[in-house]
C-alpha cells in the first residue's frame, strides 16, 4: 500500500526545483514506488571535493532533499516538516564522472516525527553512504510560519 498522501510527479518535483541548490547541484528526481522515492546525481565538478570524489557534504544534501520531500508527499494536507536531525556515514568514494543513486524509504512515520533512511549506491550498485533524517512533523495551527510545502514544488 502506497504512503504518499500525494500524487508524485517526477516532471512536477523536477521542475519545482528549479533555481535552489537542488538544481544548482544537477539533484534529479528519478523513481517512486509505493514506499520509496529515488534521485540521482552526478559527480562533476559541481559535486566534488578537491580529490576528485563527492564531497560528504553533497552526499547530505542529496540524502536531505530526497526524505525531505518524500515526507512532504507523505503527510496530511495542511500539514509542514522541517529537518530535525541528519547523519551520515560516508563507506566509499563516488568517482567523479559517475552517477551516485538515492533512495529514501521510511522506517518511522509517525503522527508528530518521520524517520527516512537513504542509502546512496554508485553505478555497480555499491553503497557510498548511508544517512538519517529525521523530519519535525507539523499540524496546520502549528505550521502557519512554514510557507513551503510540497504543494508549492511545481504542484505536486
Amino acid at each position: 500500500m502506497a504512503i504518499w498522501t500525494r500524487e508524485l510527479d517526477l516532471k512536477a518535483l523536477n521542475a519545482g526545483s528549479a533555481n535552489t541548490a537542488i538544481s544548482h547541484l544537477g539533484i534529479e528526481f528519478t523513481e517512486y514506488g509505493d514506499d520509496y522515492v529515488r534521485a540521482r546525481i552526478h559527480v562533476d565538478e559541481r559535486t566534488c571535493q578537491p580529490y576528485g570524489i563527492l564531497h560528504g557534504g553533497v552526499s547530505v544534501v542529496l540524502a536531505e532533499t530526497l526524505g525531505s520531500m518524500a515526507a512532504a508527499c507523505s503527510i496530511p494536507e495542511g500539514y509542514r516538516c522541517v529537518g530535525l536531525g541528519v547523519t551520515a556515514n560516508h563507506v566509499r568514494a563516488g568517482r567523479k564522472g559517475s552517477w551516485i543513486t538515492a533512495t529514501a524509504r521510511p522506517t518511522h512515520l509517525g503522527r508528530t516525527t518521520h524517520v527516512w533512511a537513504v542509502e546512496l549506491r554508485d553505478e555497480e550498485g555499491k553503497l557510498t553512504c548511508n544517512c538519517s533524517l529525521t523530519m519535525a512533523i507539523l499540524p496546520p495551527e502549528a505550521a502557519k510560519n512554514v510557507r513551503l510545502d510540497a504543494a508549492s514544488l511545481g504542484g505536486v
